[in-house]
């Protein structure tokens, strides 16, 4: 899984495009971050950045854009609606993919550390970074705002966790910034067949984590219960880290449930729908469909789709395609508009646009591909491409015995193989293109200039280390490969025995994929100079091969024991 964060910095300037350009280009300049929106607001004079990227970039991003800020806005001349506390008001980090919640409080942490040090902002740390139970709240953190924060800047109790000092110029300009790490927010409107808000906020009400109001009676009109420190006593609603409201909406004639799932840990998307759907269903009211605001990670949509699977009884293991289609169908996410997962999902939207890869050929493409005068792709991309169709095939075997009438009790079991497929079935598809893009470096090193003695030097090099990583990518694939074998043969013994051919065929393919690869292995292993490296690497192929060959007889005569009856 691809390691992702993002980051959602707010900015005390929302009115000069000039200021707000240049601290988005710093956030630009870091390669391997995207900007994925900046949303300036007049009234507040605070502009919302949303960056996202590998975790070093991000940070490092994070870095400079603070200082950025520090650099162009001087708090001592800002006004605005909202609360700020410094020209980089909050910087949270939030995990999306590949990255704990635990991790980004980490390297939050650092990156307040390193800001103070480094561009004299003084930081906060907030929510999962806090050092201080109570400076988990921003509010705490930012208490007085800006105009406070002379008071507290060096105060015991009050100062921040980095950067602490007497307040001077330069702290007068560039305010303090409060650095933490909070999970993922989602934003997502439930659709329901009323045009009620009254109805809605009742729903809202029920499962929203604050819950409503305790009244002395059992009307809405009732005056409400006050503990003896003259707070309102509430009933808590059903849903952790949920906040939530009815309202209607004039543009689809409908009221919805409109809520923000702060923790998606402790209540899921679909948690959220199923109990907003009973909470519904129990005031005669039904949930038509689901609206996501802004983006989700792929993870949620992969996390629903398997829940609603097996509460079918049925195999999660399905492509991540079929998954996130069941997730869509059942929660309704198209039901106002069509839900295009390229444009909704925060991984899918940042991936890198592939050129032309080999995987996303029709079979047809990919065999008059290989079948040109191109000699790649060539015996390694074919040999993953056969490991693939084999864990393909015992993927199919697990799956159709999940669904087996009279074997119901054991559709988990089998699922679980399914599961172990697709994974098998990703690594391989990936070492497809992986080993044509392996003989391409090894083309590109032939190419380098040798006109000069440090040009032949550097060209010899390059050569031995594209070698060397032709030789590993096809001693992947056999491994990859081989790691179908456990699970041909127990669906050759255990699963649906209809298709216990199906297994047989899939063992074929695995020993054949092993033993492409392995002649991959060799050839290129010819070419590395370091003997002792290559004489280790082949010893290791020659062990796998060895054990793929014995382990598809084994599967053949399973496969031909069951046959025969």
């Amino acid at each position: 899984m691809e390691r992702m964060i993002e980051c959602v910095p707010n900015f005390s300037e929302g009115r000069d495009m000039s200021v707000i350009d240049r601290i988005v280009d710093s956030i630009k300049g870091v390669e391997g971050v995207k900007v994925l929106d900046v949303d300036p607001g007049e009234a507040t004079n605070r502009t919302v950045v949303t960056f996202v990227g590998a975790p070093e970039a991000v940070v490092e991003a994070a870095f400079r854009c603070v200082g950025k800020a520090a650099e162009l806005i001087d708090m001592r001349h800002h006004t605005g609606a909202h609360p700020r506390i410094g020209a980089t008001d909050v910087l949270p980090l939030i995990p999306v993919s590949g990255v704990t919640l635990e991790e980004c409080a980490a390297m939050a942490r650092t990156l307040a550390e390193r800001i103070a040090e480094e561009h004299g902002v003084p930081t906060y740390c907030y929510e999962a970074a806090a050092f201080k139970p109570e400076r988990k709240n921003l509010a705490v953190c930012r208490k007085g705002e800006y105009e406070g924060l002379a008071e507290r800047a060096d105060k015991e109790g009050e100062a921040p966790d980095f950067g602490a000092r007497p307040f001077d110029e330069a702290m007068a300009r560039s305010g303090a910034t409060v650095v933490g790490a909070r999970d993922f927010l989602i934003a997502v409107n439930f659709n329901l067949n009323t045009t009620s808000t009254r109805r809605a906020n009742a729903i809202a009400f029920d499962v929203r984590e604050k819950g409503r109001p305790m009244r002395q009676g059992p009307k809405v009109t009732d005056k409400p219960v006050i503990d003896e420190n003259g707070k309102q006593v509430m009933i808590p609603g059903t849903l952790k880290g949920t906040k939530a409201i009815g309202w209607f909406i004039d543009e689809y004639g409908i009221a919805q449930v409109s809520m923000n799932i702060t923790d998606i840990n402790a209540t899921p998307l679909h948690r959220a729908f199923d109990e907003v759907c009973r909470a519904a269903n129990d005031r005669g009211v039904r949930v038509t469909g689901t609206e996501i605001v802004g983006l989700v990670p792929r993870r949620t949509l992969l996390e629903a789709g398997k829940y609603f699977l097996k509460k079918q009884q049925r195999s999660t293991g399905l492509s991540d395609e079929e998954i996130i289609a069941m997730a869509v169908r059942t929660m309704g996410l198209d039901e106002l508009k069509p839900f295009v997962v390229e444009e909704k999902v925060i991984e899918d939207l940042v991936a890198p646009k592939h050129d032309k890869r080999l995987v996303d050929m029709t079979c047809r493409g990919f065999a008059l591909e290989t079948a040109s005068e191109s000699p790649a792709p060539g015996g390694g991309s074919i040999s993953a491409y056969m490991g693939a169709l084999a864990a393909a095939l015992g993927t199919m075997v697990g799956n159709l015995s999940s669904h087996k009438p009279g074997w119901d009790d054991r559709w988990e079991e089998f699922s679980d193989y399914a599961e172990e497929g697709q994974r098998h079935v990703k690594e391989l598809l990936a070492l497809v293109d992986e080993d044509t893009a392996a003989f391409n470096r090894i083309m590109d090193a032939f190419k380098l200039p040798k006109g000069t003695p440090e040009e032949k030097a550097a060209r010899s090099e390059a050569i031995q280390a594209a070698t060397l990583y032709a030789t590993q990518v096809p001693l992947r694939t056999m491994k990859a490969a081989a790691a179908v074998m456990p699970l041909v043969k127990a669906m050759a013994e255990k699963g649906n025995p209809n298709s216990v051919s199906d297994a047989g065929v899939g063992a074929l393919a695995a020993r054949s994929a092993v033993l492409g690869a392995y002649l991959n292995v060799k050839i290129n292993a010819a070419g590395l100079k370091d003997r002792s490296l290559a004489d280790g690497i082949l010893a290791e192929a020659a062990g796998i091969a060895a054990k793929a060959q014995a382990e598809e007889n084994d599967v053949l005569e399973t496969v031909e024991k069951v046959i025969n009856g």
